[in-house]
């Protein structure tokens, strides 16, 4: 039996998953090691968050070895793993009640519950969840309820609530997506001064969009069909031709102040009907 690394975090080898009869990630090898912050990127089904999803503890890969922060996936009790997490996702956002006062919902994380019933905090946990919400800039919102929320205003307290209990490992499904140009940047600025934080837990990032990187991220993984196209540095892996392969497009692509921008081009000789 292979024994884990202690410098990784996440530690796929040769990892596959299938449901159904159809394979929806793999066969992939994939390290994060401490201090690194990493964004997967795909089109549509390609498999991120199916791979999000194995990192988060959530579902076990079908065959391959799979250790998460030295545990071996299938041989550890998940619900003490997923402790050590921090995850962000739309599943998760889909079951916070919308009466749930935003405080209530980044201190009840040190529970791994959503919605405040009886359990008592000490003030260091209300602290520490005001903190946490001043990170992602919305402290005011600490008295209102998750159904006044903007959308924006919503994946920025859940990301607060996933760093409430000090997780060694932070995944982050699709965190810009829904958002407006004003929200998105909003929470591309806010994730870049948590990138730059050496405090900061390891990060994984899903997006569809290479404009949602945040500078300060160290390592990409470019998924297409559940097969890995590319990882490693983000300036190796994100590149032209990294994304022509990945969404079959003629990709091209530009970078400025740090953050990169892709759009479409048509082939040389192309012309419009």
């Amino acid at each position: 039996m292979p024994e884990p690394d202690p410098d990784l975090l996440i530690e796929f080898d040769d990892v596959l998953l299938r449901r159904g009869g159809t394979t929806l990630v793999g066969p992939a090898t994939w390290n994060v090691e401490l201090d690194e912050r990493w964004v997967v990127l795909g089109p549509n089904g390609a498999g991120k968050t199916s791979l999000l999803r194995m990192a988060a503890a959530e579902v076990h890969p079908t065959s391959g070895s799979a250790f998460l922060l030295g545990e071996r996936l299938g041989r550890v009790e998940v619900g003490e793993l997923r402790q050590r997490i921090g995850l962000s996702s739309s599943s998760l956002a889909n079951r916070v009640p919308a009466d749930e006062v935003v405080g209530d919902l980044v201190v009840s994380a040190g529970y791994a519950v959503l919605g405040r019933w009886r359990e008592e905090y000490e003030d260091m946990d209300t602290d520490r969840a005001i903190e946490m919400l001043e990170g992602m800039g919305v402290e005011h919102l600490l008295k209102r309820t998750y159904g006044t929320l903007s959308e924006g205003e919503r994946k920025r307290v859940l990301i607060a609530r996933a760093l409430m209990t000090d997780p060694e490992l932070l995944l982050l499904d699709e965190p810009a997506a829904g958002l407006d140009l004003g929200g998105r940047e909003e929470l591309v600025a806010r994730l870049t001064d948590l990138a730059s934080d050496p405090d900061a837990p390891a990060t994984v990032l899903i997006t569809h969009h290479v404009e949602e990187i945040p500078p300060g991220f160290t390592h990409a993984l470019l998924l297409k069909e559940g097969g890995v196209v590319a990882q490693g540095l983000l300036d190796d892996v994100v590149t032209a031709d990294n994304l022509t392969e990945a969404f079959s497009q003629r990709i091209t692509l530009d970078k400025v102040d740090g953050r990169f921008f892709a759009r479409r081009t048509r082939a040389p000789g192309a012309h419009r009907a």
